[in-house]
């Protein structure tokens, strides 16, 4: 069983207009995820500076952050991290370029868990639903023509309010697409943007939306978590037949 969460931490900032990097990693612990995606970690102007002291991150949690950052004082790559427990093995990253008008990303990192090689990308998508449409189609092209199959999982902020739209039917014809709940805003969610899509080894077990007293504070966003199993050893063989 693998727990996988995904949580766009605002820059820290909750929805009592303070920046608490302390009460982000307390609402992180609280997941004990064993992978978890993070939106919006860094700044977005200037040095892009994270919000969470990766320092702190390795001190005061059994994680590390995937090292995505192209800058010193970064802990991802256009907000977005992937935080691993120690006990996982990181076998390769890479940063992925989304086509916007704004500054947007993804990041994927192939992971060691248990013996067992898996990828996971971690995306925030555009506010535009036109752009929504490029940027899944482009980050499928990158993990589908460009890289050797792995079991995935695709976690993120999608900004998208319904299940039915163009953007997530994209996602179908490689993936199953659960949104475990809503998430947004955090002190009374009405949307579930945030989702766990994963590809046909994993079967979701259970998902849910994190609602602790914390996090209905420490963010705009509830984090999202889901339970995973995954097919073992002679899977890829399976989906090359």
């Amino acid at each position: 069983m693998l727990k996988i969460g995904s949580y766009n931490i605002q820059k820290a900032i909750g929805v009592d207009a303070r920046r608490r990097p302390e009460r982000t990693l307390k609402v992180i612990r609280e997941l004990d995820c064993d992978i978890l995606a993070l939106q919006e970690a860094d700044k977005r102007f200037g040095p892009r500076e994270s919000t969470l002291d990766p320092e702190s991150i390795l001190a005061e949690t059994d994680y590390r952050p995937v090292p995505f950052a192209t800058r010193d004082r970064s802990l991802g790559w256009h907000g977005n991290a992937i935080l691993v427990r120690n006990s996982i093995g990181i076998v390769d990253h890479r940063r992925i370029d989304l086509p916007t008008l704004e500054p947007r990303g993804a990041v994927a990192a192939d992971l060691d868990v248990g013996g067992e090689k898996i990828r996971v990308a971690a995306m925030h998508l555009s506010l535009v639903g036109h752009f929504r449409k490029k940027q899944i189609t482009s980050l499928m092209h990158q993990l589908h023509e460009h890289l050797d199959y792995l079991p995935t999982v695709l976690i993120g902020d999608l900004n998208e309010w319904r299940d039915t739209a163009g953007s997530i039917k994209l996602f179908e014809q490689h993936y199953e697409v659960t949104t475990p709940g809503k998430s947004f805003p955090s002190p009374l969610p009405v949307g579930s943007l945030d989702r766990i899509i994963t590809s046909p080894e994993f079967t979701v077990e259970k998902a849910g939306v994190h609602k602790s007293k914390t996090a209905r504070v420490a963010s705009d966003h509830l984090p999202v978590w889901a339970h995973l199993t995954l097919e073992p050893a002679g899977h890829l063989a399976a989906r090359q037949d």
